[in-house]
């Protein structure tokens, strides 16, 4: 799902009737690849989100005010605030059949233009003036690109016209036939002829107009009705062609799956929204709270996932290893055979058959004819030597792999429950430090700080610590926490480490109760009822050594059945 040529007519459309004449009263570094801008217009306040993300580039009209992620603002931020902050968006507009959006815009520093190109893999943010980049989201070179520099101080260029593609509202049935008769390859569908020749059809679109023509979105071209083809195209493209905008969305069993500007007829849970602004905001998911960083998060839990697939084959290897001792045992034997015939065997002899135990078949050994008995013997024993001393190191392997299959767990948790970038950067972190990350190193975002635990003052005075992830469960167990304050973390399943800190006075009943909720809630477990939670001392806590950080072992403890609950509920 991409922001394709009709999607941005239409937001060009609303976005003309809600932003323009609105002031640009702040800018916010929302987060490593996206601006935020808090505008003022027709006496109501909204945050514009603008994202160069490459995987999931976003332009984003929202009512609730938007986080500054970055402690510290990048360079391309501080250009923005100081060209668009207090300036008034005169004027929105698209490059014909390019997924580029423009705003216009009258700065403190004169006219200035802010291009927004939401394209996977290329997508970009530019802050132009008469023309040329002050700068840019993702700068591009020539070794990148001879034609479009993306740089300070170049020329804005807009990417070449796109050559052999047809204007989709103009196009005749004749052009349609001609498609579908140079198609040799008996595997291409339908779908992929008209988005590759036609103007603006994105996949999607590609589907809608199949599935309108012959009931099937994934019909191959070689069986496609040109003429059935062309009238449902005529009949999806016309409303568009006249910006008639039918927003809506798909919605499935895990959430909306899908946004377009009109009906889609090949889903039955397709439903109209009010405006395309509501139909991105479902699919996206607002840069707000936790839901933030709902895209940031899905590379990151590929990470996790791939990384949890290849230690479990690991462990399943090594615990195989440690049944695999018939193996060993005939190398032994087969060391001891040739000793014992060492005398016959003749000068070349390749292979050796001899009986190692009366009740079983003989052993059929092979020689190495350049070597001696003497020595082919010993080449069995150092082989026999080498696979012994690997099964001596396997259960330190498997404990190992364990407890990275644990610590992956653990780090599926701190991403659930992550809420900032600092807190999903950790995990990046950790995933890198382990050998699990692909691709370019995961840097910590300039200026991120690090996340910290949680601290909350009871009604009654009392102090109670949460750590949210691995790094904060290790400095609330063991920086914070004291011998005889309370620990409590969800039994057996990933989760948070919680401190009450006991300050002489008896801890109520009560409150143990709301703090196993709180770990309760902060835990993989926090959508059921009844979470069991355990309470000991912090003084029976022990890191366990060679794990990752935030991982323990404990004893002494009682365990209490509660509902999860966060800190900010009135259980305390």
């Amino acid at each position: 799902m991409y922001l394709d040529s009709f999607t941005l007519s239409a937001l060009v459309d609303e976005f003309m009737d809600v932003l323009v004449g609105s002031r640009i009263q702040d800018v916010l570094d929302v987060d490593d690849t996206g601006i935020g801008f808090e505008v003022y217009g027709d006496r109501k306040r909204r945050y514009l989100y603008l994202s160069a993300d490459t995987q999931t580039p976003r332009i984003l009209l929202l009512d609730e005010k938007l986080r500054r992620g970055l402690v510290k603002p990048t360079q391309l931020g501080l250009l923005f605030r100081r060209y668009a902050e207090g300036g008034l968006i005169e004027h929105v507009s698209q490059s014909p059949w390019e997924r580029i959006l423009q705003f216009d815009v009258t700065g403190p520093e004169g006219a200035i233009s802010i291009i927004v190109e939401p394209m996977e893999r290329r997508s970009n943010l530019l802050l132009l003036q008469k023309g040329i980049i002050l700068d840019c989201m993702r700068r591009v070179g020539p070794d990148e690109n001879r034609y479009r520099l993306s740089l300070p101080a170049h020329d804005y260029k807009l990417p070449p016209p796109q050559v052999g593609k047809i204007d989709p509202t103009r196009v005749i049935l004749e052009e349609v036939e001609a498609f579908f008769e140079h198609v040799e390859d008996p595997k291409r569908k339908s779908q992929q002829v008209l988005a590759s020749h036609l103007l603006g059809v994105s996949p999607l679109l590609a589907k809608e107009i199949i599935y309108r023509a012959c009931g099937d979105a994934n019909q191959k071209a070689s069986e496609a009705n040109p003429e059935a083809i062309y009238d449902a195209l005529r009949t999806l493209i016309e409303p568009l062609s006249k910006r008639q905008w039918q927003p809506g969305i798909v919605e499935n069993e895990n959430g909306v799956a899908a946004y377009s500007v009109y009906p889609i007829k090949s889903q039955s849970t397709w439903r109209p929204t009010d405006s395309l602004v509501e139909a991105l905001t479902a699919y996206y998911g607002a840069p707000v709270g936790e839901e933030a960083y709902r895209a940031a998060k899905v590379p990151v839990h590929e990470a996790i996932v791939e990384a949890q697939a290849k230690l479990g084959a690991r462990l399943a290897s090594l615990e195989r290893s440690m049944t695999d001792e018939q193996e060993r045992d005939v190398l032994r034997q087969s060391g001891e055979l040739i000793l014992a015939y060492q005398y016959a065997l003749q000068p070349g002899q390749t292979e050796l058959k001899a009986q190692y135990d009366i009740d079983k078949p003989d052993l059929v050994i092979q020689l190495d004819p350049k070597l001696s008995p003497l020595d082919n013997a010993q080449a069995y024993f150092g082989r026999y030597d080498k696979a012994k001393k690997a099964l001596d190191d396997v259960p330190g392997l498997i404990r190992e792999t364990r407890n990275e299959l644990d610590q992956m767990a653990q780090l599926t948790t701190d991403l659930e429950f992550a809420s900032s970038w600092p807190e999903i950067d950790e995990v990046r972190q950790i995933l890198q430090s382990g050998g699990h990350w692909k691709g370019a190193a995961a840097k910590k975002i300039a200026g991120s700080g690090q996340s910290a635990p949680i601290r909350v003052v009871t009604k009654d005075g009392f102090v109670i610590w949460i750590g949210r992830n691995s790094r904060q469960n290790e400095i609330v167990t063991f920086s914070k926490g004291g011998g005889q304050d309370l620990w409590l973390h969800a039994r057996g399943v990933p989760g948070a480490h919680v401190v009450i800190k006991f300050d002489g006075r008896a801890v109520p009943q009560s409150l143990i109760e709301f703090a196993a909720s709180v770990a309760a809630y902060y835990s993989s477990r926090r959508t059921d009822g009844k979470v069991e939670v355990d309470v000991t001392r912090c003084l029976y806590v022990k890191k366990i050594k060679g794990a990752a950080q935030g991982m323990v072992t404990y004893k002494n403890e009682e365990t209490y059945s509660v509902a999860p609950h966060d800190e900010k509920s009135d259980l305390q």
